[in-house]
C-alpha cells in the first residue's frame, strides 16, 4: 500500500509538470495553429540558464527568477518567428522551423554549456526537507511546491482564459483570427500576450522540472517534447482542459511504469497510448480543437 501512495503522489508530480508544458504546447497551437516542437527545448533551456546564474551567484532566488524571467522571453523571442506562419496557417511549416530550432538548442547543450556534461543542482534548491515521511511514502517540501505550484499556476490559466474579457478574447481570436480583426480586436497584441502566457508557463515548468529532477541534460528537451506530444494527442490537439486530464493520466502511468516494470518502458508505455487512442479516436479521447 505505501508503494502503491508513493506511485500515485510521484505521478500526480509528474502530471502536474505536464500540465504545464501541454497548456503552454495547446495555447500556442490554439492561438496560431502552431505546432511548438521546441517549446520544452526552451524549457531546458531555461533550467541551463538557471545553473549558470547559481553557479556565478551561488544565490538560489536568482536562479528561479533567472529560469522564469529567461521562459518568458524565449517566449517572447519565437512570437515574431511564427508569426508570419500563423498568418498562412502553415502548420508543417511551423513544425518544421520548431524542429529546427529544437535541434539547435540541443546542439548547443550538448556541446557548449558545461562542456555538454549534465548539469546538477544542489539539495537546497530542490527542497529535498522531508514533510511526510512513513516508511516507502517520503512527501518533501519541493515535491510540495511543484505540486501545488503546478496545479495553481494552471488553474490561474484556466481562470484567466474562461472567466476575463482578455481571455475571451484570446479563445475568440483562436476560433477565427479574421472575425476577431473584424470585431476590432488587436490580433497582433493577443498573439503577444498569448505567447508571453505560455512562457510565463514554461518558465514555471523549468523552476519545478529544477526542483523534482535536480539535474538536467542536453537530451531532456527531447524526452519532455515526446512526452508533450503523447499527451497532446492523447486528449485531443488544442484542447486545453482534455490536456490536463491526459496529463495527469500520463503522468500516473508512468510513475507506475518506472516502478513495476525492468528497464526504461515510459516511452513505450506513453507512445503505446498513442498508438490505441489514434486507432480508436483519431480526433483524440476529448477532441481536438484546432
Amino acid at each position: 500500500m505505501e508503494l502503491f501512495l508513493a506511485h500515485i503522489i510521484n505521478g500526480l508530480i509528474l502530471g502536474g509538470i505536464y500540465a504545464l508544458l501541454v497548456t503552454g504546447f495547446n495555447l500556442l497551437l490554439l492561438e496560431g495553429g502552431i505546432f511548438q516542437y521546441a517549446y520544452p527545448h526552451l524549457v531546458v533551456l531555461s533550467m541551463y540558464i538557471s545553473w549558470m546564474v547559481l553557479t556565478w551567484t551561488n544565490n538560489g532566488f536568482l536562479a528561479f527568477l533567472a529560469a522564469l524571467i529567461s521562459g518568458i522571453i524565449f517566449g517572447l523571442l519565437t512570437e515574431p518567428i511564427f508569426r508570419s506562419l500563423s498568418k498562412k496557417s502553415a502548420a508543417i511549416a511551423s513544425f518544421i522551423v520548431s524542429l529546427g530550432i529544437a535541434i539547435i538548442i540541443t546542439d548547443i547543450l550538448s556541446r557548449v554549456i558545461n562542456n555538454g556534461k549534465q548539469i546538477p543542482f544542489p539539495d537546497s534548491l530542490r527542497g529535498d526537507q522531508a514533510l511526510v515521511s512513513k516508511g516507502l511514502v517520503v512527501f518533501s517540501l519541493g515535491q510540495l511546491f511543484t505540486l501545488l505550484g503546478s496545479f495553481f499556476a494552471v488553474a490561474i490559466v484556466f481562470y484567466f482564459l474562461y472567466k476575463t474579457k482578455t481571455g475571451r478574447a484570446i479563445r475568440a481570436t483562436a476560433q477565427s483570427p479574421s472575425t476577431a480583426r473584424l470585431m476590432g480586436l488587436p490580433v497582433v497584441n493577443i498573439s503577444i500576450l498569448s505567447y508571453l502566457i505560455s512562457g510565463i508557463l514554461g518558465g514555471a515548468s523549468s523552476i519545478f522540472l529544477i526542483m523534482s529532477l535536480g539535474s538536467a541534460a542536453s537530451s531532456l528537451g527531447n524526452n519532455l517534447a515526446l512526452k508533450v506530444l503523447a499527451v497532446a494527442i492523447f486528449a485531443g490537439l488544442g484542447n486545453l482542459a482534455g490536456g490536463l486530464a491526459a496529463a495527469l493520466i500520463l503522468g500516473i502511468a508512468e510513475s507506475f511504469v518506472m516502478g513495476y516494470l525492468p528497464g526504461d518502458w515510459a516511452n513505450a508505455v506513453a507512445f503505446g497510448m498513442i498508438m490505441i487512442i489514434v486507432i480508436i479516436k483519431p480526433r483524440g479521447i476529448f477532441g481536438m480543437k484546432v
